[in-house]
């Protein structure tokens, strides 16, 4: 998948690239990349869709928590501050989904693999942390249900057999 040279998404990558931030990110995987046909496959390009619409999704419902916050504030009433927190949190997450999403999709394996993993993660913290009684007015807690469910979505596109076989495990290499 060769990208334009120009534009917003070319840019991004070559400032990525010149602070070498696959490396720092992807480890000793940094450099593995899937072959560029698997990228282009149909089902590739739509699981990748697939993911950025769950990550839109996401940030509504990110964003979301922060209005409902704000309104309930200005309503007089005291939001909690593990509110306020976890609402931040949830945005900084799915920022930080976005940039793996964006690597994965251009082939990083190691992007592929952080996505993966998060997704699998998230929706269990999510879950644990909104279960505990009280920490949470009940909003909140069906926002934490509401976001796992697209983490969940996620995870659930990247596990497909077309995924996992568009990004197989780096054969490691002897002494390494």
């Amino acid at each position: 998948m060769t990208l334009p040279s120009n534009g917003l998404g070319a840019a991004a990558d070559r400032l990525w690239c010149r602070l070498r931030l696959d490396r720092l990110a992807g480890g000793r995987q940094a450099g593995y990349v899937i072959r560029e046909d698997m990228l282009e496959h149909p089902d590739t390009v739509r699981s990748f869709r697939w993911i950025r619409w769950l990550l839109v999704a996401e940030t509504v419902v990110g964003l979301t928590a922060i209005v409902v916050a704000v309104l309930l504030t200005r309503a007089g009433e005291t939001v909690p501050w593990a509110v306020w927190f976890r609402a931040t949190v949830v945005l900084l997450i799915t920022l930080t989904l976005y940039v793996f999403a964006w690597r994965a999709q251009l082939g990083y394996y190691w992007a592929y693999q952080r996505l993966r993993l998060f997704s699998r993660i998230f929706p269990i913290v999510t879950l644990v942390v909104a279960a505990i009684p009280g920490l949470y007015p009940f909003w909140m807690v069906i926002e934490q249900i509401v976001f796992s469910l697209l983490m969940i979505g996620i995870g659930d596109v990247l596990t497909s057999d077309h995924m996992r076989s568009t990004f197989p495990k780096p054969v490691r290499r002897e002494g390494a």
